[in-house]
């Protein structure tokens, strides 16, 4: 799918994200000259052809009071690894889980799960529940805290 003129204004138009309020399609329809609907159509079609992976929501944990954000790493068995990351990915605590290759011998971990908490304690208690989960798969697993909010953006498109 080739981007046309009429794409290219639309993600100008969302790259910074869509807009707070009730009806975003259209806000960003009525800012373009289109409806909400075909907005919503071309950035489908977007997504279906692979130019753009998803559109989700960013949340900023901090300000929601999530100031204790660790991503817990866990050396699990491999031939059950994909299954219990998807049990593990649906917890109310996790926010992201996946699989990643290990880089032994410095690096055993293969899968990741970040969480997200009021406190330290609180992290620790969902990677408790994480360690009862994985029971004699897990072999080890330890949790990275965040020391810094990473700013996270999308496709950015620039006029040249």
């Amino acid at each position: 799918m080739a981007l046309d003129e009429l794409d290219r204004r639309l993600i100008r138009a969302t790259q910074a994200g869509l807009p707070l309020v009730p009806r975003p399609y259209e806000a960003v329809g009525a800012t373009l000259g289109i409806s909400g609907e075909q907005v919503r159509e071309r950035l489908q079609a977007m997504l279906d052809a692979g130019l753009i992976r998803r559109i989700g929501a960013v949340p900023n944990h901090y300000r929601l009071g999530f100031t204790a954000n660790g991503m817990s790493v866990w050396d699990v068995a491999d031939d059950v690894v994909d299954a219990l990351g998807e049990r593990i990915g649906l917890l109310p605590g996790v926010s992201h889980c996946y699989r990643r290759p290990r880089r032994l011998p410095v690096w055993p971990y293969n899968l990741f799960a970040m969480l997200h908490g009021r406190s330290r304690e609180e992290v620790e208690q969902q990677a408790s529940e994480i360690a009862s989960m994985l029971g004699s798969a897990c072999r080890a697993h330890d949790i990275l805290y965040s020391t810094a909010i990473l700013k996270k953006t999308g496709l950015r498109l620039t006029d040249s």
